[in-house]
């Protein structure tokens, strides 16, 4: 699909002190390092990724 839509995640916190699988998810979205932007296809799972990383991540689009 050509034309899927795409939301743009940015990681806004460090890693340190958060819970280790919160540090797997946010390895699974493609975030290293803060500051770091990833252009991921809008899917529920992705979705999901973000909700349960609220604290860590922004959405920017």
């Amino acid at each position: 699909m050509p034309n899927s839509p795409t939301i743009k995640v940015r990681l806004v916190k460090g890693l340190r002190g958060c819970q280790a699988r919160h540090r797997l998810s946010v390895k699974a979205l493609g975030l290293n390092k803060i500051n770091d932007v990833r252009e991921l296809k809008d899917s529920p799972s992705v979705r999901g990724l973000i909700n349960q990383l609220h604290y860590l991540v922004r959405v920017e689009s």
